[in-house]
């Protein structure tokens, strides 16, 4: 399901001024030991840093602030396909909707350049 434009404002809004968000990806942690066992989050992979939000206990799908950051140098990928795509980011799992696997992947290609991209088949257009 993708993500509403209300959510995606307030995820910006929780960003650096001039940051610009590249992918959103709504995810469910499922890291045991912790208070965020089962918790919906968001990774935001930004021109600047990757960063995990977080929201309230009754509205998990309000981001209210920043858990976690990691540069942006960081790989999300692989991701894993057992019974739901998930992936790992600092040691935690988070599972993700298969819709999303697509932007995890583009995320983890720019890392390695226009190189990693396939060619375009139609350049002219």
């Amino acid at each position: 399901m993708p993500v509403s434009p209300s959510v995606r404002r307030r995820c910006q809004d929780l960003l650096e001024p001039g940051e610009r968000i590249a992918y959103l990806i709504p995810v469910s942690a499922v890291w045991l030991g912790t208070a965020a066992s089962g918790v919906d989050c968001f990774v935001v992979v930004s021109d600047r840093r990757i960063a995990v939000l977080i929201g309230g206990l009754l509205r998990r799908d309000r981001p209210k602030e920043v858990n976690l950051q990691y540069p942006r140098t960081t790989r999300l990928g692989p991701v894993e396909r057992d019974s739901v795509p998930q992936f790992q980011l600092g040691g935690r799992v988070y599972e993700i909707e298969d819709e999303y696997v697509a932007q995890v992947n583009a995320a983890d290609a720019e890392l390695d350049g226009a190189g990693a991209f396939p060619r375009d088949p139609f350049p002219d257009l």
